[in-house]
């Protein structure tokens, strides 16, 4: 489905770096335009900049980026398969919204999901899995009917079905910030996250991370 939206910058800034004294935490970040930051000028107000700040009040965290606009779970999968194995104890995934305009069977994109969260745990370590919800696409601004509730139809099945994965992995969790979606809280193009819902989101991630340790 193609949906027409003013075309904004990723966050720019840092994509790695180190924070805060403590206990060491590696942190990775992998996904789409949300998780790259768009609707922010740079990273230190984007999902990766505030979760490192949360995450460093306690903890010498080391976090890397790794995440560009339009990235399907297959595309994110596949780069992952390709580079070097590392090591991070805590794994944050902001995939699905492309997945789910772009066409995707819901089926592929679970078994796409199931060989992400595999591949994670056995060549880079990961304790924790925080996959992000489906954004609830039938609130966003830049959406008109009919699309709006033809896009919250299916991002609610794709939703579903990560919640059902996880009853299944114990090291998985749904992520959902806590916060109504509405026009004043959006970027500019009503379409990706504001700053006060990439606040929420790293909020969410950071609660189930202190969970974990």
């Amino acid at each position: 489905m193609r949906i027409k939206v003013p075309k904004l910058p990723e966050a720019g800034g840092p994509r790695a770096g180190t924070t805060g004294t403590g206990a060491p935490l590696r942190v990775l970040i992998v996904g789409d335009s949300s998780a790259a930051g768009v609707g922010v000028a740079l990273q230190n107000d984007a999902l990766s900049g505030q979760l490192a700040a949360r995450l460093g009040r306690a903890r010498a965290v080391t976090w890397q980026l790794r995440a560009r606009s339009g990235a399907t779970t297959a595309q994110v999968l596949a780069e992952l398969q390709g580079a070097e194995p590392d090591h991070f104890d805590v794994v944050v995934v902001g995939l699905g919204v492309n997945d789910c305009k772009n066409g995707v069977p819901l089926a592929r994109w679970v078994e796409q999901s199931r060989s992400l969260y595999d591949l994670l745990r056995e060549h880079y370590g990961v304790r924790l899995i925080c996959a992000s919800a489906l954004p609830p696409m039938g609130d966003l601004p830049a959406l008109p009917r009919p699309l709006s509730t033809v896009l919250a139809a299916r991002a609610a099945l794709f939703d579903a079905a990560l919640m059902g994965m996880v009853t299944e992995m114990p090291d998985l969790r749904r992520v959902h910030p806590d916060m109504a979606t509405h026009v004043q809280v959006m970027a500019a193009d009503g379409f990706h996250p504001g700053p006060l819902v990439y606040t929420a989101w790293a909020e969410a991630v950071a609660a189930e991370v202190e969970t974990l340790l």
